[in-house]
């Protein structure tokens, strides 16, 4: 049986250092406890990157990758509320997996240049994405929402799903958050507009996630 060939040392220096940020916050983590938990040299690390800087821009490009793509998704075809649950499901997953960049953003913000400028570039792809999500439903005829009313809606629904699982972090600092309560706070926004297939999808998630 053929071995599997082993992981790049940089690689794993990305996998390690994702972790110990999740969990313990990126300003609490230097790259000499990086190294440790990895049990190779501080010399051997700095071969790959030469400051903790350039391990989180390496990060945040991974994490820019994967947001991006799932954020051009919903403007390629029609979607209907099934479609919009999977999409937020999905933003969710790629939220709490690079959980550190929200957790930590405000200190992240004063100073990482790259964070600051591509961080803010996400937040406002988001917003477009959920107007056109909007906007979307509304042709469609389940989301009764006037054009008026879109932008603001979209932008609380932006707020909720960018910080919600920081906001159940600081709730229960130990549990994993359920993404289904995320979704669907993030729907429950949409909820005095939607009718029809969608308005019986939110009380299905309701029915599940809320009076469980």
């Amino acid at each position: 049986m053929e071995k599997k060939p082993k992981r790049r040392t940089r690689e794993r220096i990305l996998e390690t250092a994702l972790k110990l940020f999740n969990d313990f916050g990126e300003p609490n983590v230097t790259t000499t406890v990086i190294a440790d938990d990895m049990d190779i040299s501080p010399g051997n690390l700095y071969y790959h990157f030469h400051s903790k800087d350039e391990i989180v821009n390496a990060l945040f490009a991974d994490y820019e990758k994967d947001i991006e793509n799932l954020l051009t998704a919903p403007g390629n075809r029609p979607q209907g509320a099934e479609d919009i649950w999977l999409f937020l499901h999905l933003l969710f997953e790629t939220i709490w997996k690079f959980r550190f960049f929200y957790r930590d953003i405000n200190d992240l913000l004063t100073r990482n240049r790259l964070v600051e400028t591509h961080f803010q570039r996400i937040l406002i792809h988001k917003e477009q994405t959920a107007i056109t999500v909007c906007q979307g439903l509304a042709a469609s005829g389940v989301l009764t929402a006037t054009p008026a009313e879109i932008p603001p809606l979209a932008i609380n629904m932006t707020v909720i799903a960018t910080f919600w699982l920081s906001f159940e972090h600081a709730r229960r600092p130990r549990g994993e958050p359920d993404i289904g309560r995320g979704v669907y706070q993030v729907m429950s926004l949409a909820a005095p507009y939607l009718q029809g297939e969608a308005r019986r999808l939110l009380e299905k998630l309701s029915n599940a996630y809320i009076n469980k």
